[in-house]
């Protein structure tokens, strides 16, 4: 399956990067797994994960971490594996591979830098940052680098 992209791409916009059907079904999806999360919302998660994506693969070995409601979104756009390939190959030139931290593998203080690392990465990468997906990450309990599917991120 091959990935067109319908209108140009926005580099300020990240969801320009993603076809409108997949963007869609990625969206269904995390309003399907979360109905707490309006699907307004889940657009600009979708957006700010696909900017995520690409800066983590401009950036290797850099230790970045995505927010927990972007979380949502990597999580669901990794379940389209043949999408996230090509998406990653098309965008990145290579896979972007989700390797998650063992617990306590994070120091103290460490979330809030990881943050920063992370949307530096995105805005050097030339997207813009949606504030409201990224909060500050300081008082961050998740382990696994903020992922929010972690063992220990009292989901059940």
């Amino acid at each position: 399956m091959t990935m067109a992209l319908e209108r140009p791409v926005d580099l300020t916009d990240p969801l320009t990067l993603l076809p409108s059907e997949l963007a869609d079904r990625l969206v269904s999806r995390i309003t399907t797994e979360h109905p707490e999360i309006s699907a307004d919302t889940t657009r600009r998660i979708v957006g700010q994960t696909a900017a995520f994506v690409a800066a983590s693969g401009q950036q290797p070995g850099q230790n970045l971490a995505p927010s927990a409601l972007v979380d949502h979104g990597w999580h669901a756009f990794i379940l389209h594996t043949v999408d996230y390939a090509v998406f990653c190959e098309r965008v990145v030139g290579r896979f972007v591979h989700h390797v998650p931290t063992e617990d306590g593998d994070e120091a103290p203080g460490e979330a809030k830098e990881t943050r920063e690392r992370t949307l530096a990465a995105i805005t050097a990468a030339g997207f813009s940052i949606d504030t409201d997906l990224w909060p500050d990450m300081a008082e961050c309990t998740q382990c696994h680098a903020g992922c929010t599917d972690s063992p220990n991120s009292g989901k059940k």
